[in-house]
């Protein structure tokens, strides 16, 4: 059986990590590259640092970061944040990321995901979605962008299966319902999503309890789940919850 992976996610704003809840009143919790350090050493199986505010600044990645970090781990790396070109994602490749978490740009520019597919494989190509409950929507989600501050006319459900026609190998699937609540993932979406797309999803937003991840990874249908506040918080380690996973039954990397 395939094995699910933990995914850890370090949200990073002006060079430090931050948390918030639902995309909010974020506070500062650390430096990213000794945080980083500290998750490959707990056995983490992926590390995705987000540049929440480079979108919203109209910037690009913050490569000298990525490169600190990267030399840190050797473990598979996803950058997002401020990758809105085919330059972008070769310099943060180079600078020693694995992939590229693409959000705001691939709604504003969709050809973007297919660019970079064509170039780097899809392997390296992920899609950053945030997404939240809108009834007005076919799905009853709708995409948001840049970090979650601005709606857009796009369906959740819509976007997922075009991205993945598009060249999309992976999708980061974050509720901003869900978003730092420590209550559970969005499970409706997770599986809405999984179930109609043929590439990885992650699920991602309001990990709080191991039972919550291993509720994303069976009843969600999630091949992976991405946990932020859980392990930053200290109440867990990366350990601490793959072993509490194995004994539930769910397939992971001890």
């Amino acid at each position: 059986m395939l094995k699910r992976r933990i995914i850890v996610c370090l949200d990073v704003k002006d060079g430090r990590t931050t948390k918030g809840v639902k995309f909010l009143d974020n506070v500062d919790i650390g430096d990213p590259v000794v945080m980083a350090a500290e998750y490959y050493e707990q056995g983490v199986d992926e590390l995705v640092f987000y540049d929440i505010m480079a979108s919203a600044r109209d910037r690009g990645p913050t490569l000298d970061l990525i490169r600190r970090v990267a030399e840190t781990i050797h473990i598979p790396f996803c950058v997002g944040g401020g990758i809105g070109s085919v330059d972008d994602i070769r310099s943060t490749i180079l600078a020693g990321a694995e992939k590229v978490s693409i959000n705001s740009p691939a709604v504003r520019d969709p050809e973007l995901l297919t660019k970079g597919a064509d170039i780097f494989g899809v392997q390296c190509i992920v899609l950053g979605m945030d997404a939240k409950r809108d009834a007005a929507t076919k799905s009853g989600y709708r995409v948001y962008v840049n970090g979650g501050r601005v709606a857009t006319d796009f369906d959740a459900l819509e976007w997922a299966i075009r991205a993945e026609k598009l060249g999309a190998g992976e999708i980061v699937l974050n509720s901003i319902d869900a978003d730092g609540t420590h209550d559970g993932y969005e499970i409706t979406l997770t599986k809405m999503i999984s179930e109609h797309v043929g590439i990885p999803v992650v699920a991602s937003g309001g990990a709080g309890t191991v039972d919550h991840i291993a509720e994303a990874l069976t009843s969600g249908k999630a091949d992976a789940a991405l946990i932020a506040s859980m392990v930053h918080s200290g109440d867990y380690t990366v350990g601490s919850i793959k072993k509490a996973l194995a004994d539930k039954g769910v397939p992971v990397r001890l």
